[in-house]
């Protein structure tokens, strides 16, 4: 894992851990698996930010589930395994604009809902 944090393997496991059991205790919904991410359906709104949450490699969601959101959320999924725990710290500093917020916009804001696909 060239590129990762050092203890980014743990504390990516870790998230996961928190974020299947989170995901599982909420989840009213279907628990599938794409491409490497558990995606936790049903969760209330209090559970999650924004459409959705990515912990680890869980994502939690009411149901805000397409391509481009999976595609969004997976990267997010990666910046879980270069950061580990240190990615929640790294995310509030770079703000809660996602259109200025560097995870965002490396997940792509247009996948991400952010802003319009352009034609």
């Amino acid at each position: 894992m060239s590129g990762h944090w050092p203890l980014a393997r743990f504390g990516y496991l870790y998230a996961t851990a928190v974020g299947f059991v989170w995901g599982s205790l909420l989840s009213t919904g279907r628990v599938e698996r794409h491409d490497g991410l558990w995606v936790f359906r049903g969760l209330p709104r209090w559970a999650f930010g924004r459409g959705g949450s990515c912990v680890g490699s869980c994502y939690l969601t009411d149901d805000n589930v397409s391509p481009a959101i999976l595609r969004h959320e997976r990267v997010h999924r990666e910046q879980w395994r270069r950061y580990g725990l240190a990615l929640p710290i790294l995310y509030f500093f770079a703000g809660c604009d996602p259109l200025r917020n560097r995870f965002e916009i490396e997940a792509g804001l247009e996948d991400g809902g952010y802003v319009r696909r352009r034609r």
